[in-house]
């Protein structure tokens, strides 16, 4: 596991955060001295951490854990892209040998499919704070037991009861530590089911229940993406007071030209919601009205609308902004839900977006043409 410090752009890792310490990696035998190096040089700059790692020594992940509750600190889970690296592969050694140079590198963080596994959602339990994005990935099962055995070869009931002494202080070692965290002995409970060789990955409802991250409302930042199309993007899970399950909303925002833009938001159907009708504000007047659409995934529903590049820009000059929903209920009643949603990222993805929308057609342009058609004719 490797252990540096980043710096982004404006509001990367948050409002006002612009740096952060990335700690990626296997989790090795030799893990926690090298953090607890590290971490004495950086704490005092209080900045968020955070982990990409598929897990290994538990040991070392339960003592790097322990060093953090020593201080207040936010954990997340996110990948860091480092800049210097260019085209070298981020895991290549050419990339691995920069971020153990003890330099103050420059990247980006992306949390879509960002996994920690194994033993580093324990090692994420000793933070004071843990924020996991609602793309992010985290990912138990039962740990392995290495025994090591001198003065010849061990037979199989010496194996079998060594592996039974290492999975009984596993055991107690994780018990003792994630009660100390405040967290869920269920995560323990669960974790137990699951094979080593295999992986179970954590639904939002566990994260919630296991005491990892309680927040009724996670979203990520708005971000710009260019895969086949340029779009800024956005993702949130929100917690359901009728039954404590997460609803998910994606929100995607293309543009038709450097003027126009069309702003989709697709979020899972609520039961007996019929009818249902979506707004935003951003404390204007007026509020702006999606229109419904066909959702390509059953069991979610879909609305668009068109935005002028000014109506975009005054969205991402607020902090926050307001969606609300009404539906008619079952009763005929109509219903309203409101909840906010962060604009964090906004004004910069849309930056980085307008450099890739074709130019507005003038009317000059459009009369010009006209006029050759007719012309032709």
């Amino acid at each position: 596991m490797v252990f540096y410090v980043v710096k982004g752009a404006p509001d990367a890792c948050g409002r006002g955060c612009d740096s952060w310490v990335a700690a990626e990696g296997q989790i090795d035998s030799g893990a926690a001295l090298r953090f607890r190096k590290f971490w004495a040089k950086v704490w005092d700059r209080k900045l968020p951490i955070y982990f990409s790692s598929p897990g290994g020594n538990l040991d070392q992940a339960l003592a790097m854990g322990a060093m953090l509750r020593e201080r207040p600190v936010v954990a997340r889970v996110a990948r860091t892209v480092v800049r210097e690296c260019g085209f070298e592969a981020q895991n290549s050694d050419v990339c691995v040998k920069l971020k153990q140079s003890g330099r103050e590198l420059h990247g980006d963080l992306w949390t879509r499919n960002a996994m920690c596994n194994s033993a580093c959602p324990y090692l994420i339990l000793g933070a004071t704070t843990r924020e996991i994005a609602p793309d992010a990935l985290l990912a138990v099962h039962s740990p392995k037991v290495v025994a090591h055995f001198r003065g010849g070869v061990p037979t199989p009931q010496m194996q079998a009861e060594a592996n039974a002494r290492g999975r009984e202080r596993a055991d107690r070692m994780l018990k003792e530590y994630i009660v100390k965290m405040g967290a869920d002995l269920g995560l323990l409970v669960l974790a137990r089911t699951i094979k080593f060789e295999d992986t179970r990955i954590l639904t939002r409802e566990e994260i919630d229940r296991f005491g990892i991250d309680r927040r009724d409302l996670v979203e990520t930042p708005w971000t710009f993406e260019n895969v086949g199309r340029s779009v800024v993007h956005k993702t949130a899970l929100q917690k359901l007071a009728s039954d404590g399950s997460f609803r998910s909303s994606q929100w995607r925002l293309f543009c038709i030209n450097a003027d126009q833009f069309e702003l989709g938001l697709q979020r899972q159907a609520v039961a007996q919601a019929f009818l249902p009708a979506v707004s935003i504000s951003n404390g204007a007047a007026k509020p702006l009205h999606f229109a419904s659409a066909r959702a390509a995934l059953p069991g979610f529903n879909y609305w668009a609308m068109r935005m002028t590049k000014a109506s975009v820009q005054s969205l991402s000059e607020q902090g926050q902004f307001d969606l609300t929903e009404t539906s008619q209920g079952p009763d005929g009643r109509r219903l309203a839900r409101s909840a906010k949603f962060s604009s964090d990222g906004l004004g910069s993805a849309v930056n980085t977006l307008l450099a890739t929308c074709p130019a507005p057609r003038s009317m000059a342009a459009l009369q010009t043409v006209g006029a050759r058609e007719d012309a032709a004719k």
